[in-house]
């Protein structure tokens, strides 16, 4: 079987805590479009609460008005909530994604967000999420709906 670019052997469900942010992290770095095209960082995982960031570049991440592209904020919202899902086992895809934009940041300041399950179902996941500037003022609210479409088994739906 092959999950997050990588195969796997027989699978044993992880237990320890570290365990299981090591093997998300081993999903989810490799992720070109996170780490390579938007050089997005996981700075902490919890079982169903991810925190992402990024430094935006002000050569890549924003508009013609020099100011940070909403689709960027718009991008690190949908990756928070790939790596939520993940934190209880699931593989999801987004199926809506709703932000409502508050702020916007300064070019070269460093974007923080914070998610959390709201809804752990069978066939799906709500996630809510806040985006925050390196002065810890609200940028955005995120509602996501995720339909899972696997499981990672060796990671826990609580732990």
């Amino acid at each position: 079987m092959k999950q997050g670019g990588i195969r796997l052997a027989a699978v044993k469900q992880l237990t320890r805590p570290e365990e299981i942010v090591a093997r998300i992290r081993e999903i989810y770095v490799p992720n070109h479009f996170m780490s390579d095209y938007f050089h997005i960082d996981i700075d902490d995982i919890r079982c169903g609460k991810v925190t992402v960031s990024l430094l935006t570049d002000p050569r890549k991440h924003t508009n013609h008005r020099e100011v940070l592209h909403g689709g960027v904020m718009m991008a690190l919202a949908d990756s928070v909530t790939g790596v939520t899902g993940a934190s209880v086992g699931a593989v999801v895809v987004t199926v809506s994604l709703t932000m409502s934009f508050i702020r916007n940041a300064r070019p070269g300041s460093r974007i923080r967000v914070k998610s959390h399950i709201t809804h752990n179902g069978r066939t799906t996941i709500v996630i809510a999420a806040e985006m925050y500037d390196e002065d810890d003022k609200l940028m955005a609210n995120i509602l996501a709906d995720m339909m899972i479409v696997d499981h990672f088994p060796e990671i826990p739906r609580k732990w």
